[in-house]
C-alpha cells in the first residue's frame, strides 16, 4: 500500500509539473502569438499559421505512436537503455523521412507556387524535427518521474522564442508585409526547438546512458508495436489538424482565414495537450496495475473526473470568454463584426471539440492499455473519412466556420463510440457524486464567465478578470469538496491518497 501511495504521489507530482509547464508555456505562447499579430500583416500571419498547420500532420506521422509505446516499453524493460537507444534510432529515421516528404510535397503543390508557404514550411520543419528528438528523451523523465526537468527545458525554450520575437516589436515593427520578418519569426521557433533538444539531452544523460541501438530485431519489434497507434495518431492529426491545410488548398482567401482560425486553433491545441499529459502520467501505473491483475476501476474513474473538469473549463472559457481571450491574444482587427466571423467566433465554435477531446483521449489510452487497437483504429478511420468529406463540402462554402462544424461532428462521433468500447474492456467506477460535483462546478463557472464577459473590453480589464477567476476556481473546487475524491479516510484514521483502490 505504501508503494502504491508513493506511485500515486508520483503521478500527481508528475502531472502537476506538466500542467505547470503547460500553463507557463501557454502564457509565453500568448505573448509570442501577440507579437505575431502585432508584427505581421494579416496575410503574413495567415502564412505563419498555415506553415505550422501543414507540418502538424507530418509531425504526428513522424511520431508514429512511438511515444505512447515508449513509456510502457521503457518502464517495463529489464534493459531500458537499450530500448531507449532503439527508440532514438527509429524516431530519427522516421522523422527524417516524414518531414522530408513534407518538404517535397510542399514544393510541388501547384496552388502554392510563388507563395510564401514553401519557404516558411522549409524553415518551420526544423521545429517538429528537434521537438520530436527531444520527445524521445522525454520518456526518460516520464518513467523516472523527473518532469521538473521537462518544465525547465520547455519553459526555457519559450522564453528564448518570446525574447527573440520581442526584439522585432521593440524595433517598432508593426503589421509589416516584409517577408523577411515572417521568416525571422518562423526561424525563431526553430532556434527554440534546438534549445529544447539540447537541454533535454543534457538532463537525460545525467539520468541514464544514451546510446543508439541498431538491433534489427528490436527495431522491428518496437515498430510493429507502435504501428497500430501510429495509424491512430495519424488519424487524430487528419481529423484534428488537417483543416488548416485544407483551407490553404481550398480557399483563395486562405491567408485571412488561417490568420483568424489559426490563432484560435493554437489555443485549442494547448487545451488538447493537458489531458494528454495527465494520461501520460497515469499510463505507467495503469499498465503496471493491469499487468499485475489489480483493479483499475477507481483509478480510471478519478482520471475521467479530472478530464471532464478540465474539459469543461476549456470549453466554457472558449465559449463565454471567446472575445476577451482573442482580444488579449491578437488585435481588434481579428475580432468578429456583425455578420462577419472572426477569431473569437472560431474559438467559441471550438469549445465543444475541446471538451469532447478529453473523452476521446481517455478512451484512446484505455484501449491502449488493453492493446485493443482494432476497435480504436476502425473508429478513427471512419472519423477521418467523415472529416475529409465534410471539410471538402463545408470549407469552400463557409471557410473556418465549416471546419469547426466538422470538428464538432467528428469529436462527438468519436466520444460516443470510443467511450463505450473503452468501458467495455476496462470498467470504471464513476459514482453519482462525481457527476453532481462536475455538473455543479461547470454550472457555477459558466455563470461566473457569462456574467463577467460583457465588462471585459480592455486589455487591463481582461488581465484582472483572468486573475480573479484564477483565484476563484480553486476556492470553488474546495467548496465543492473536490479534495474528498482524491483523499479517502482510511480505517486507521490516516488520510490515504485516493487515486485508486485503497485496499488491494
Amino acid at each position: 500500500m505504501l508503494f502504491f501511495a508513493m506511485s500515486l504521489r508520483q503521478i500527481a507530482t508528475s502531472t502537476l509539473w506538466q500542467i505547470a509547464s503547460q500553463l507557463t508555456m501557454a502564457v509565453l505562447s500568448v505573448i509570442s502569438v501577440k507579437f505575431v499579430a502585432l508584427g505581421l500583416s494579416k496575410e503574413l500571419a495567415g502564412a505563419y499559421n498555415s506553415s505550422y498547420g501543414y507540418l502538424q500532420l507530418f509531425a504526428i506521422l513522424a511520431d508514429f505512436g512511438l511515444y505512447a509505446v515508449s513509456v510502457r516499453e521503457v518502464s517495463s524493460a529489464k534493459n531500458p537503455e537499450r530500448i531507449l537507444g532503439a527508440l532514438i534510432v527509429l524516431r530519427s529515421v522516421i522523422a527524417t523521412l516524414s518531414l522530408g516528404a513534407a518538404l517535397v510535397i510542399a514544393w510541388v503543390i501547384p496552388v502554392w507556387a510563388g507563395s510564401q508557404l514553401r519557404i516558411g514550411i522549409s524553415i518551420a520543419a526544423l521545429v517538429p524535427f528537434f521537438t520530436l528528438l527531444a520527445g524521445v528523451l522525454r520518456t526518460v523523465f516520464q518513467v523516472q518521474y523527473k518532469m521538473h526537468l521537462v518544465f525547465i527545458a520547455e519553459v526555457t525554450q519559450r522564453i528564448v522564442t518570446a525574447s527573440l520575437m520581442a526584439l522585432v516589436i521593440l524595433m517598432g515593427i508593426r503589421l509589416t508585409s516584409d517577408v523577411r520578418v515572417l521568416n525571422y519569426f518562423i526561424g525563431v521557433g526553430a532556434v527554440g526547438a534546438v534549445v529544447l533538444f539540447v537541454l533535454s539531452f543534457f538532463f537525460a544523460i545525467r539520468l541514464t546512458t544514451i546510446r543508439p541501438c541498431f538491433d534489427r530485431v528490436l527495431l522491428l519489434h518496437l515498430l510493429k508495436k507502435a504501428m497500430p497507434y501510429g495509424v491512430a495518431f495519424l488519424c487524430i492529426a487528419l481529423y484534428r489538424q488537417f483543416d488548416l491545410t485544407m483551407i490553404a488548398l481550398l480557399r483563395d482567401d486562405y491567408a485571412i482565414q488561417n490568420a483568424e482560425y489559426g490563432f484560435a486553433s493554437r489555443i485549442a491545441e494547448m487545451t488538447y495537450l493537458i489531458p494528454t499529459f495527465l494520461l501520460n502520467s497515469t499510463l505507467p501505473l495503469l499498465a503496471e496495475r493491469h499487468d499485475r491483475g489489480l483493479r483499475t476501476e477507481t483509478l480510471l474513474g478519478k482520471t475521467l473526473f479530472i478530464i471532464l473538469v478540465l474539459g469543461s473549463l476549456s470549453a466554457l472559457f472558449s465559449i463565454f470568454w471567446a472575445r476577451p481571450i482573442m482580444r488579449l491574444l491578437t488585435t481588434p482587427a481579428y475580432l468578429s463584426l456583425p455578420g462577419i466571423p472572426g477569431a473569437d467566433t472560431a474559438l467559441a465554435l471550438l469549445g465543444a471539440p475541446m471538451f469532447l477531446n478529453g473523452i476521446v483521449l481517455f478512451s484512446f489510452y484505455t484501449l491502449l492499455t488493453k492493446h485493443e487497437w482494432k476497435a480504436l483504429v476502425s473508429r478513427m478511420v471512419i472519423a477521418v473519412i467523415v472529416s475529409l468529406g465534410l471539410n471538402l463540402w463545408l470549407i469552400p462554402r463557409f471557410g473556418f466556420v465549416g471546419a469547426t462544424t466538422t470538428s464538432t461532428v467528428v469529436h462527438l462521433f468519436l466520444a460516443l463510440t470510443l467511450l463505450p468500447a473503452a468501458i467495455k474492456v476496462l470498467p470504471i467506477s464513476f459514482p453519482f457524486h462525481y457527476v453532481s460535483k462536475w455538473l455543479s462546478f461547470s454550472a457555477l463557472v459558466a455563470l461566473i464567465l457569462f456574467v463577467t464577459a460583457p465588462i471585459l473590453e480592455s486589455v487591463p480589464s481582461i488581465v484582472v478578470g483572468m486573475g480573479l477567476v484564477a483565484v476563484c476556481l480553486p476556492v470553488l473546487a474546495f467548496f465543492l469538496r473536490f479534495h474528498r475524491i482524491f483523499f479517502i479516510k482510511g480505517s486507521r484514521g490516516a488520510m490515504i491518497e485516493g487515486f485508486g483502490n485503497v485496499v488491494e
